[in-house]
């Protein structure tokens, strides 16, 4: 069986995966927010990657193919600025007026005066365009092992609408078509990957760095999508997939080896399973992304980082779901179903017979606490979420 065929936009465990890949940025996080570190680099690697990589991914497999079906630049923009801007406005609105007051009272001080201030504006103003320019909120959070951040997960999301906007040009180019343009970039990112130095932790990385990265793992969703004819999907090759990850992660850089096993293992595993109960129809994966870490700031001010990682962990999860429901059913999915009405007029107004009928220096650096991302959703028929 080839991935084109197991494949079905409808069924398959793709939502799932991406649960577990926000649940892994929270694993990550659980280290070094609680002042503790990974000794060993390739576990560490690890750690620090899989779970923002995977997204790109999978992101890369279904945005990819929802352009190739459906190559309208208003349509694919309204898409997916839909699922990326109205969780991410909000997170930044509760972020700033209730988490960072919530933190600052806890702690003794003056929630009011906090709120009258200018901080809490300036930290939704100065982050709206998804650089994330102001981490903190009038300086909080205070006395946490990672303080004057709230939430650098955030960071990846500019890389993802780059992504949007490279598959939209490279698109209305017809370069995505050509079976040789994906392999070529593909080869590119990956020895600007091996010939840059390695993305490690705690560091400051390049822009540079950071395009090999994000291209390598987009694209190597994105040629899972344009060679599904030919993949073959079997569990013993998600098995040594797997494998190919985890001696990759030997390597200075994991990915120049292991970004096309690791989204061949999610993509071709998630489209193996078609199991009503991973089916996940309610998808929390960007809600737990965008959430988690503040969250687990706010418990580290409540004193729950004296927990272990592996034991904070849990508890961190447990507490950032109810955000990521709320973020689902009152921010997300309402304005899921509003794309869906957008991108129905045009086709009502065009076709009614048928209707009738039936960043400032050669060598910049941003400053990166961790990875984080959430890859957003793709639209209905391509995520499965019907």
């Amino acid at each position: 069986m080839k991935l084109g065929d197991v494949f079905d936009p409808r069924n398959n465990a793709l939502n799932a995966w991406r649960l577990a890949l926000a649940a892994e940025v929270i694993l990550w996080h659980s280290f070094p927010l609680t002042g503790r570190s990974v000794s060993y680099e390739p576990v560490r690697q690890l750690l620090f990657s899989l779970g923002v990589d995977g997204f790109f991914a999978v992101s890369g497999f279904l945005v990819t193919a929802s352009w190739i079906r459906h190559p309208r630049v208003r349509d694919y923009s309204a898409a997916r600025a839909l699922r990326i801007f109205p969780g991410f406005y909000a997170c930044l609105v509760v972020t700033a007026f209730v988490i960072a007051p919530l933190s600052v009272a806890i702690q003794g001080g003056s929630a009011t005066k906090l709120l009258s201030s200018k901080a809490p504006f300036e930290y939704v103003l100065m982050n709206s365009a998804l650089l994330i320019l102001k981490p903190d909120v009038g300086g909080t959070p205070t006395g946490v092992p990672s303080p004057g951040a709230w939430n650098i997960s955030l960071w990846t999301l500019i890389w993802e609408m780059f992504c949007y906007i490279a598959v939209a040009g490279f698109g209305l180019a017809g370069l995505l078509t050509r079976r040789w343009f994906l392999p070529t970039l593909m080869v590119l990112a990956a020895v600007s990957a091996a010939l840059l130095p390695p993305m490690t932790f705690p560091g400051a990385w390049t822009i540079q760095q950071a395009v090999a990265r994000f291209a390598m793992m987009f694209v190597a969703g994105a040629l899972l999508n344009q060679f599904r004819d030919v993949i073959p999907a079997r569990w013993s090759l998600v098995a040594v997939s797997l494998a190919i990850v985890a001696g990759a992660s030997l390597m200075p850089d994991y990915r120049v080896i292991g970004a096309i096993p690791l989204a061949y293992a999610i993509i071709v595993s998630g489209s193996l399973v078609h199991n009503k109960r991973l089916r996940l129809r309610t998808d929390l994966s960007y809600g737990v992304y965008i959430y988690a870490f503040p969250t687990q700031q706010l418990l580290i001010v409540c004193g729950v980082g004296a927990l272990t990682p592996l034991a904070f962990f849990p508890v961190a999860t447990i507490a950032t779901l109810p955000l990521a429901a709320l973020s689902w059913f009152l921010v997300e999915k309402p304005a899921l179903s509003l794309k869906a009405r957008l991108l129905r007029k045009p086709s009502a107004a065009t076709q009614p017979a048928a209707i009738e009928g039936s960043s400032e220096s050669s060598d910049p650096k941003i400053i990166i606490m961790a990875p984080g991302l959430a890859d957003p959703k793709d639209d209905r028929d391509a995520s499965g979420v019907s």
